[in-house]
């Protein structure tokens, strides 16, 4: 698939797709929501971590809602049946992990576009905003299920009704992303974050994803079923062969990611 709204980067086993309509502060429309599936799939298949970016001074300022004329006849449920949830599925169910890096304001469906990703790293002058009950709206894209699990319920009410900016410090503070990282040191730390990921066990990886999503719908007899059968997968693989194999000679592991 030939990309126009977005960019897909692949080198070194690291997947870096950039949300490029910077003219727009990266708008989600419909070609991008299709572009941004695409690619995440692609990427699952070739790649050994995907992070996710935006191009120009924001990571991306939710829905393209156009003139105001277009936005009133624009049918919201069809929209995010048919074009957020099949973008969303494909990045919560990418089989590599994930990392956003936030390079600016992530509003609206953008700041739940960041939170699908496994791991979300911002600049501290990023800054993440639940804006819809300005317009109007419930937080949407995923709003309503990630917020309250990484922030907690008492977080994620107020910042859905009061729709307040949140900073990337905040935001790490309250457990909403994993970190935010001065500007001047973002970009290289990203890219030494994806590289770290990118030469690990990628088998272990996935089953770690599968375990943690796991455990919140899980009572802990059925959870501690869940780490044996995944334990005894990861127990299989070359890579746990190699690590212990470095660990005794004391030695950096090498890894296949099989």
């Amino acid at each position: 698939m030939n990309y126009e709204a977005i960019t897909l980067e692949i080198s070194d086993d690291i997947a870096v797709l950039t949300l490029n309509r910077a003219d727009v502060m990266n708008a989600l429309n419909t070609q991008m929501r299709a572009e941004i599936t695409d690619a995440v799939r692609a990427a699952g298949e070739t790649a050994r971590v995907l992070v996710m970016t935006g191009a120009g001074p924001s990571f991306c300022s939710g829905q393209d809602l156009g003139d105001a004329s277009s936005a009133a006849k624009l049918d919201l449920e069809r929209v995010l049946r048919d074009e957020y949830v099949p973008m969303l599925r494909a990045i919560f169910d990418c089989p590599i992990p994930t990392i956003c890096a936030v390079n600016g304001p992530a509003a609206g469906a953008g700041a739940n576009l960041a939170l699908a990703a496994d791991v979300v790293i911002a600049t501290e002058s990023a800054f993440f905003l639940q804006a819809f009950t300005r317009i109007g709206l419930i937080p949407d894209a995923g709003g309503t299920y990630w917020l309250p699990r990484q922030m907690g319920a008492a977080k994620a009410m107020g910042a859905a009704l009061f729709a307040d900016r949140i900073s990337a410090q905040q935001a790490s503070d309250w457990g909403m992303i994993w970190e935010a990282v001065e500007d001047d040191a973002f970009a290289a730390h990203w890219k030494a974050r994806a590289a770290h990921l990118a030469k690990g066990p990628t088998e272990a990886y996935r089953h770690v994803k599968t375990a943690i999503r796991s455990s919140f719908d899980n009572p802990l007899d059925d959870q501690l079923l869940l780490e044996a059968r995944l334990q005894g997968k990861c127990g299989q693989t070359r890579d746990f062969k190699e690590g212990v194999l470095a660990f005794m000679e004391k030695r950096p592991a090498q890894y296949e990611g099989r």
